[in-house]
């Protein structure tokens, strides 16, 4: 995917310098400073306290998570209110809709949390609910959904930060966008909460500012208020009058389903569990709560402040920044121009805020994603920050590329944006909908459930449905090819990990045959030790890189014995295990992994000296294999001096670009490691 675009590129680029900077010594000191520099010191991940450091409460999963849904409230009610065009009373009740639409998502997901504990974002309901096949479906569009969240929250806030700058800067505003999304991408390799406590005050700012002008122009206008009423029933009687109910029903509808913006942070918060504060799904659904309330009010307040001071387009300025100048029109023109230029800056830094959902869920989706073996497994991987480094990366490099090529137009990739998010919402009530249809009997309360999603089943699809329709030919066309061309990427990626699987199936089979071989070789001695033999200091020492007791490992260990049959007698079995998205949910996940990297190990060491060779298990666990076999190294080497160091590396008859690009150049990397510190290292070929 990430040879699609030259960003990516660079960002690949970029994370190889990130990964393998400092490798020689003379120039190690340097690579730590500028790593540490940028993206901070390494955290261990074996602390047991290091899961409550880096999760969010309620509060700041509100500021990271929830900004993304507060944050349409920049754009979503515009969108509907320009829809509307002449008939601009209608949208009091397309607000109404649009606050009883985000309280019953809310409400479903709020359901959709509490079935899927550790993680209810659509990608995982639609896979467990319906099919892997429609998750698969559902995660594409997520990803592409939080690609766009990116652009379109980064490109919204460049537009508000030029709504008070002149006409003649509006030129650098592609460069201001670009310049922010790699300032999101650091911050976020650095951690999740480092990410996001330094935005707080903005979001405080621009909660306390919105809130402000809502109620402010509430006040204000109570004696108008009933002619605004009136104006409303004018405007309904006036439209009906002139292309009949169903044309009001049309316009309506039109507008309610262009305002889908406004919905499409709700996903984020479900997506986003794991790194949430215990217990998960209390603060999941209180940051639901949260976000719906505020989002509900604000986004109402809007549309109100719209009709009660009249605001309409005006040239290089957003609906909002209308709306403040007005609101503040008899003011202090000091203090009015100090309260426009703090909201407007609060209002585009929440929306790099709101970029956040896009750095925080997009990573993992296409993490899980990659475990499923739908995309390659490099990005399940976890930085030393403990981080989703490479997804950062390349979502972050991907959301400049369309904001280029979109030229950052709002409203073009608003309707890209969402398009992609109610196919996942639509997948998502689908399957909580089947799933208490299954569970009717086993659920006393199930028919309320099925309701709640049912009616929220309605709705999605409806605005979708709306959306395709409206503006497949205005650009909702584009994001249905992309989802398309990332769900044929997925298919192929599959389609070849299967592939491999069913080869290394094979090559498990090969386990039994290995072990008679040992155990024929080890026969022919003249003498079989009893019991476990004894460590040999003269003998010569043989270090094996395993990945688990399996047929690849097997593999390697029987070439050594055919290649250099008795030279080596005593046998070093070296293991770390990885840590990743799939095993770094909490200390039991990693003291199990610890506990099956140790029972693999076992297992070598037993069957060795079961055939008369000394064997020792060596093991770590970590983000980082190559960096942890490197510190592991010296250790061995002093214990045993002239060891020899092998590593097993799969083989494709047809060597393409897809297989690197899908399988790992790990033992490559430790053998240039390994030859730097003069320490032998001899790679044996797997065929598959």
């Amino acid at each position: 995917m990430y040879n699609t675009a030259p960003f990516g590129f660079v960002c690949w680029t970029l994370l190889g310098i990130l990964e393998n900077i400092g490798l020689a010594q003379s120039e190690r000191r340097l690579g730590l400073t500028l790593k540490r520099l940028l993206l901070g010191k390494s955290r261990d991940p074996r602390d047991v306290a290091i899961f409550h450091h880096i999760s969010l409460v309620a509060f700041f999963a509100w500021v990271g998570l929830g900004a993304d849904g507060l944050s349409s409230s920049c754009y979503g009610p515009a969108e509907v209110f320009l829809t509307l065009g002449g008939h601009p009373y209608l949208g009091v009740f397309v607000g109404l809709g649009t606050v009883i639409t985000i309280l019953v998502i809310a409400a479903s997901y709020s359901q959709i949390v509490e079935l899927f504990p550790t993680g209810g974002g659509g990608y995982f309901v639609a896979t467990k609910l319906l099919s892997p096949w429609v998750g698969m479906v559902s995660g594409c569009a997520l990803l592409i959904d939080y690609i766009l969240t990116i652009s379109v929250s980064i490109a919204s806030g460049a537009d508000a930060i030029f709504s008070f700058l002149p006409l003649d800067w509006h030129q650098y505003k592609l460069e201001l966008a670009g310049v922010i999304v790699i300032v999101m991408m650091l911050l976020n390799m650095r951690g999740v909460k480092e990410s996001v406590i330094p935005l707080v005050p903005i979001f405080l700012t621009f909660l306390a500012t919105h809130v402000f002008v809502v109620l402010y122009g509430l006040f204000t206008h109570l004696p108008q208020m009933g002619t605004v009423a009136h104006s409303v029933g004018a405007e309904v009687h006036e439209t009906v009058s002139t292309v009949g109910f169903w044309g009001l029903v049309f316009i309506l509808l039109r507008s309610y389903s262009m305002g889908a913006g406004t919905y499409t942070g709700i996903e984020a918060v479900s997506n986003g569990i794991p790194v949430l504060r215990d217990p998960k799904v209390h603060t999941a659904r209180l940051t639901m709560s949260y976000m719906a309330v505020s989002l509900a009010f604000i986004v109402m307040g809007l549309i109100v402040g719209y009709l009660l001071y009249g605001v309409g387009p005006e040239p290089g300025k957003t609906l909002n920044a209308v709306l403040f100048n007005r609101a503040t029109a008899g003011w202090n023109r000091d203090t009015a121009d100090v309260f426009t230029l703090v909201s407007l800056l609060s209002e585009a830094i929440l929306l790099a805020v709101a970029a956040q959902a896009g750095f925080l869920d997009g990573p993992r989706v296409l993490a899980n994603m990659s475990l499923d073996r739908w995309f390659p497994t490099r990005f399940s991987v976890l930085s030393d920050r403990l981080v989703i480094q490479n997804g950062i990366l390349i979502m972050g490099g991907l959301s400049i590329v369309i904001i280029l090529l979109t030229k950052g137009s709002v409203r073009l990739l608003v309707v890209l944006y969402s398009i992609n998010v109610f196919i996942t919402f639509s997948l998502s009530q689908l399957g909580m909908v089947r799933h208490w249809w299954l569970d009717r009997s086993r659920s006393r309360d199930w028919l309320g459930k099925l309701l709640i999603n049912g009616v929220g089943l309605v709705l999605t699809t409806f605005i979708l449905i709306s959306m395709v329709a409206f503006k497949f030919f205005e650009g909702g066309w584009v994001t249905l090819l992309l989802t398309g061309a990332l769900i044929g990427l997925a298919l192929l990626v599959r389609r070849h990990y299967e592939t491999i699987a069913q080869q290394l199936r094979r090559l498990d089979e090969l386990a039994e045959q290995a072990e008679s071989y040992i155990r024929q070789s080890a026969a022919k001695e003249a003498e079989r030790p009893k019991g476990k033999p004894a460590f040999d200091p003269r003998a010569k020492t043989a270090v094996l890189l395993v990945s688990g007791f399996n047929g690849t490992g097997l593999h390697t260990l029987l070439a050594i014995m055919r290649l250099f049959g008795n030279t080596f007698r005593n046998f070093v079995f070296l293991e770390i295990g990885q840590l990743d998205v799939g095993t770094f949910k909490g200390p039991q996940e990693i003291e199990h992994l610890q506990q099956r990297v140790q029972s693999d190990l076992n297992r070598y060491v037993d069957l060795m000296n079961k055939e008369g060779f000394y064997a020792e298990a060596v093991w770590d666990i970590g983000v980082d294999a190559a960096e942890q076999i490197t510190r592991i190294v010296p250790t061995i080497i002093k214990k045993y001096p002239g060891a020899v160091f092998f590593g097993g590396k799969l083989l494709f008859l047809n060597e393409t670009l897809l297989n690197k690009l899908l399988h790992n150049q790990l033992v490559f990397t430790i053998q240039k490691r390994l030859h730097r510190l003069g320490i032998p290292f001899v790679i044996l070929p797997i065929y598959v």
